[in-house]
């Protein structure tokens, strides 16, 4: 009797991190940097790009390998300037992260606040992430193996109204991953999303009413999920949290808007005693 040889056959679509090159916006701080750490530990080529030369540089002096590229997402010329730097230099990018985001409390009867300045968060979370893919996306066709993954939020699929152009923007990038996933369906571009709950990073440091701690997700375990599921092939990378707060949306969604709304009130109150 021959004996029985056992065949293991690789996932051919999984993404092989660790051949990959792989451009992450916003990635000097919070859910960006830790997708630096992570993915520098999978052996993928990293680039990142910011706003902030300091940040860039401090990023570039913790994890060495990586090359850094400072870039304003809501700039479509400095989109364009990075489109043609980073393609010269690294033609094998096969990856792009748009993680890029602004996150800010707005009391929308607050008029001190200019067409410019209400439009800040539309043009970095929304613009910026449809205008990156737009540009990047021919280049990514001409790979054998690309992905795009777009960061959006939980709060996309329930409004909260102490940040409502946040809301605003992550339900459109969440809208907006779909349209481009079912398009791409037929291409070698995969389409991911991640979909982080409350994420303890930088975006809250000036809020004048801190979050409950025990609502927020550490931010590697977060990460760690993100990159398990791009491995495993996972459209949707986020964590068991998120498919609750979805179902609840569905089944009492007056609730956790009323719960957001509460927080509203608060900060509205704690702005009116510092005046």
């Amino acid at each position: 009797m021959k004996p029985l040889h056992l065949c293991i056959i690789k996932n051919d679509r999984s993404m092989d991190l660790k051949n990959s090159t792989i451009l992450i916006t916003g990635g000097t701080s919070g859910i960006g940097l830790e997708l630096v750490k992570q993915l520098t530990r999978q052996g993928a080529n990293i680039i990142v790009t910011g706003r902030n030369l300091d940040a860039l540089n401090a990023t570039k002096k913790q994890f060495p390998k990586v090359h850094t590229f400072q870039s304003d997402v809501s700039k479509p010329q400095d989109i364009e300037q990075l489109f043609k730097d980073v393609t010269y230099q690294f033609p094998q990018l096969n990856i792009l992260i748009n993680n890029a985001g602004q996150m800010r409390l707005i009391d929308l009867q607050d008029t001190s606040l200019d067409l410019e300045d209400i439009n800040r968060e539309v043009a970095t979370n929304l613009s910026g992430t449809i205008q990156m893919v737009h540009q990047f996306l021919p280049h990514l066709l001409t790979k054998k193996s690309a992905a795009i993954v777009n960061v959006s939020s939980g709060i996309a699929f329930m409004s909260y109204s102490p940040a409502p152009i946040y809301s605003a923007t992550k339900a459109a990038v969440h809208a907006y991953t779909l349209a481009l996933r079912l398009q791409l369906e037929d291409t070698n571009v995969k389409v991911f999303e991640m979909i982080p709950p409350g994420v303890k990073t930088n975006l809250q440091n000036d809020w004048i009413q801190q979050p409950n701690p025990r609502m927020m997700m550490e931010v590697d375990k977060m990460v760690a999920v993100a990159i398990q599921g791009l491995i495993k092939d996972k459209k949707d990378l986020q964590p068991f949290r998120i498919g609750i707060i979805r179902m609840a949306t569905r089944l009492v969604p007056h609730i956790l808007l009323n719960f957001g709304h509460r927080e509203f009130k608060k900060i509205k109150k704690l702005n009116k005693q510092q005046q």
